[in-house]
């Protein structure tokens, strides 16, 4: 009788060989599309992954304005009303079954492994808004995570403010937007007891635009202490707000090289020691044909981390290497992608190497077929997912 891990594997590779052969379906229209009556593939290649045109309509707070009339809208009459005639709401839903070498349970289906509603579109005219809550992620209710207002061009100039919720890392690597299972880690990680990462905080975003140079410059002030749940009716935990700067020059349309800063304190809740925190590094971006290389270096500093009388610093080392293979380039049914991830820091370590294959069975239903290697750890993954919006 056949072991239970090794019909598990045959029922991975089963599905791997019939994501090459199944036949090409009808769309689905998610909400966007859905609203403005065009392809997913206008804004995307292998969903959730972004074409130019999919970065600029993002950046015009999920606004087509040659395609916005008072048609679409309420408006009663009401110069200053501009409410949508049909409230745009899509879903997203991703199964995934995976095999862990060394875990207690080896082979675990996990599906679904996140479950979200998410709406955005037009407030009025300029302004745009998007959110999602994730009905379930990883077995439990996560609740909202993005959520923010976007106002586009303001006093007609290349100023956009946003406000709400959001992952500081975005204007590096949007890990929403990412087509492997293996996420980006040092944008994850916290040290020791402090509450600071990059990934999703509260606050404010300002960037701007100088198109004669190339340049993109975006500003950010948050709490600094991610989203837990209000304490004392406050949404901070101190009085501490932290600041966050990325620069981006584009030196020609292949290419594009960037440096991120972001300075910050917190408090322990239980103490009143201070850990200071510091992230700086450079990122690029590098397209050549079907390939796009996106890689990034962070240090980060704490002081205190473990908010202890002797206060003891601690840096850590991370890099993110991502290099996509799309043959088709923005056309392309599907994508190999291979992922580095390295955190170093003084208690601890994580290193990955993954290689991803993903296949768009239709334009909002793609498979996934992935491996990870634990360099520390010296143990693999084998991942197998269906992911789908509508």
């Amino acid at each position: 009788m056949m072991k239970l891990s090794v019909i598990f594997k045959l029922f991975i590779y089963a599905l791997i060989f019939f994501s090459f052969i199944w036949p090409e379906t009808g769309n689905a229209i998610p909400a966007f599309a859905r609203k403005y009556k065009i392809s997913c593939n206008t804004c995307h290649t292998v969903f959730p992954r972004l074409k130019a045109y999919g970065d600029e309509f993002a950046g015009n707070g999920f606004i087509i304005k040659e395609k916005e009339n008072e048609r679409d809208y309420v408006t009663a009459g009401d110069d200053l009303l501009w409410l949508n005639k049909d409230f745009p709401v899509a879903a997203r839903i991703d199964l995934i079954a995976a095999h862990e070498q060394g875990q207690k349970v080896e082979n675990d289906l996990r599906i679904p492994w996140g479950l979200k509603l998410l709406s955005g579109g037009t407030l009025y005219k300029n302004i745009g808004y998007y959110f999602y809550f994730y009905m379930q992620e990883h077995g439990k209710i996560a609740g909202v995570e993005d959520a923010y207002i976007h106002f586009d061009n303001i006093f007609n100039t290349n100023l956009d403010v946003m406000v709400g919720q959001f992952q500081i890392c975005d204007p590096l690597m949007k890990r929403e937007l990412r087509l492997t299972y293996e996420d980006y880690m040092i944008y994850k990680t916290k040290i020791g007891n402090s509450t600071i990462n990059l990934a999703y905080d509260r606050g404010l975003i300002l960037a701007y635009g100088i198109e004669k140079s190339g340049t993109d410059i975006v500003a950010m002030i948050v709490n600094g202490n991610g989203i837990p749940e209000e304490v004392d009716g406050k949404l901070d935990q101190d009085n501490h707000k932290n600041i966050g700067l990325r620069v981006n020059q584009s030196i020609a349309d292949f290419l594009s090289i960037g440096g991120f800063y972001y300075f910050g304190k917190e408090n322990s809740p239980d103490t009143s020691l201070t850990n200071q925190v510091t992230y700086y590094g450079p990122d690029i971006i590098l397209s050549a044909g079907p390939f796009e290389l996106t890689a990034q270096y962070l240090m980060r500093e704490d002081d205190n981390p473990y908010f202890t009388g002797s206060a003891s610093k601690i840096k850590t080392e991370g890099y993110v290497a991502e290099l996509v293979f799309s043959p088709d380039i923005e056309r392309s049914r599907y994508c190999i992608t291979g992922l580095y991830n390295l955190v170093d820091s003084e208690y601890y370590k994580y290193e990955t190497a993954t290689l991803s294959y993903t296949y768009q069975l239709a334009r909002n239903l793609r498979l996934l077929t992935e491996y990870t290697r634990d360099l520390n750890e010296e143990k693999n993954r084998f991942v197998l997912g269906v992911i789908s919006a509508f």
